[in-house]
């Protein structure tokens, strides 16, 4: 899979496909379990009285449930609600199969999340003489592969911004061609929050310059738009709009965090508490090796019961990559506010919450090395590690620090989450998906 430039001038000749598939985590988990099928259901982080929604099935959305609420208030709407676990590798195993049913048809596919995908046809024009119908196509492998539960909303335009707009008005196994003779029509039924990144802010900025729904807006200036956006946003809505792209495109990681909310059994063992912050450290390892990149600043913090925070910010002199030494740069700053303010520990039974961010990336293919320093060898080792668990599992080898409570992380996706999957950046350009995160008994419990 490749990627093209975007291009913010109209060009209404281009042709691009957007695949957004329907309540995805809630649907995979209805075509697994026959149980679940027809019923209102949802998929929580993990069962707890509390617990957060965060994929509706469709039968639970036509309730009244929508992704974030709480379970007390779901059931107040539907007491029949059933909640189920997330099971992160089971989506993202469909998400494989996804992508090689649009490889079949496209190797131009940019994998814009864990749900969603963007195919470029452009190139293809003379090859599918009938879009829609391939659209159709592409349904119906879906449904043979993948099963009847599992669908997708298909929008089709010169652009991907209209093109995911097509399965915004298309919902629910949908399929929408727009194009510039029909443009407007689609438009003038549209009110301006209906639009993919305009929400109150943005409205009420577009609403102070006279400017009162989608089809205004498309055939605003851009430099009215400019003045509503603060900016060149104001440009790239106008393209967007007009036809222009400005969103096919696949961008580098500009931050990687990971961040878990603590548990009552976690925060009253200083020992679960450690393996937590260990794990966060090499997921952040994990995702530096596979994406080929080390960093050279991090954030880490810890948020307490009574509100308190703890947050330091780390620059390092030479870039890191690996866990460990990520965890010993954090641990010395942990060191000097115990001793600053006379605390026993910073892992305390009143921990709440704890992540930790990395950012300022550097490609590994760059990475100056010291004469006399042997980082260059641990690097080609640690890299030979990953490959030894994508193809042997997961705990096929561990580092000792991780032998201490190895599954405290729970394995955690969101719908954005989709470049860990592949080695060298999404679309599988390092030559595959990253095996382990596929597995059953990747942090299950």
């Amino acid at each position: 899979m490749h990627y093209r430039k975007n291009n913010i001038a109209a060009d209404a000749q281009k042709l691009v496909m957007y695949v957004d598939m329907n309540s995805y985590f809630a649907s995979c988990e209805q075509q697994e379990i026959p149980e679940l099928r027809g019923k209102p259901m949802g998929v929580v982080p993990f069962i707890s009285p509390n617990a957060c929604v965060i994929a509706p099935s469709v039968e639970a959305k036509n309730l009244g449930v929508k992704t974030g609420m709480r379970l007390p208030e779901v059931y107040q709407l539907c007491p029949s609600f059933i909640p189920v676990n997330a099971r992160p590798y089971i989506y993202r195993r469909y998400h494989v199969a996804i992508l090689k049913i649009l490889g079949a048809y496209c190797d131009d596919i940019i994998p814009r999340s864990i749900d969603e995908a963007v195919l470029n046809l452009t190139s293809y024009r003379l090859v599918y003489k009938d879009v829609e119908a391939l659209a159709r196509k592409i349904k119906d492998d879906m449904r043979r592969e993948l099963g009847e539960f599992v669908k997708c909303s298909i929008g089709i335009a010169p652009n991907a911004f209209l093109a995911k707009l097509g399965t915004e008005i298309a919902k629910r196994d949908g399929l929408l061609q727009i194009t510039p003779g029909n443009i407007d029509g689609h438009l003038q039924k549209l009110s301006l929050k209906d639009l993919p990144g305009i929400a109150n802010g943005n409205e009420r900025r577009l609403r102070l310059i006279g400017i009162q729904s989608p089809l205004e807006m498309r055939h605003s200036s851009p430099e009215l738009l400019r003045k509503a956006f603060g900016g060149v946003v104001g440009n790239y809505w106008h393209s967007r709009l007009n036809f222009g792209e400005v969103d096919l495109y696949s961008s580098d990681f500009r931050t990687m965090s990971a961040m878990r909310t603590i548990s009552r059994e976690q925060r009253m063992s200083p020992t679960l508490l450690e393996a937590l912050f260990v794990s966060l450290c090499m997921k952040m390892e994990m995702r530096m090796v596979k994406q080929g990149v080390f960093c050279r600043e991090a954030t880490c913090y810890i948020r307490y019961l009574d509100g308190t925070q703890w947050e330091t910010h780390i620059r390092f002199a030479q870039p890191v990559q690996d866990g460990m030494e990520l965890r010993g740069y954090i641990q010395q700053r942990m060191s000097e506010h115990m001793q600053q303010w006379r605390l026993p520990a910073m892992f305390t039974s009143q921990c709440q919450s704890m992540g930790v961010t990395i950012r300022s990336f550097i490609r590994a293919n760059v990475m100056q090395y010291s004469l006399f320093d042997n980082r260059m060898r641990k690097d080609i080792v640690r890299k030979a590690i990953y490959n030894i668990k994508d193809r042997f599992g997961s705990t096929s080898v561990r580092r000792g620090s991780e032998a201490v409570a190895p599954d405290v992380m729970r394995d955690a996706i969101g719908f954005g989450s989709v470049k860990d999957l592949y080695d060298g950046g999404p679309g599988g350009q390092g030559g595959h998906f990253n095996g382990y995160l596929l597995e059953e008994r990747f942090g299950k419990k």
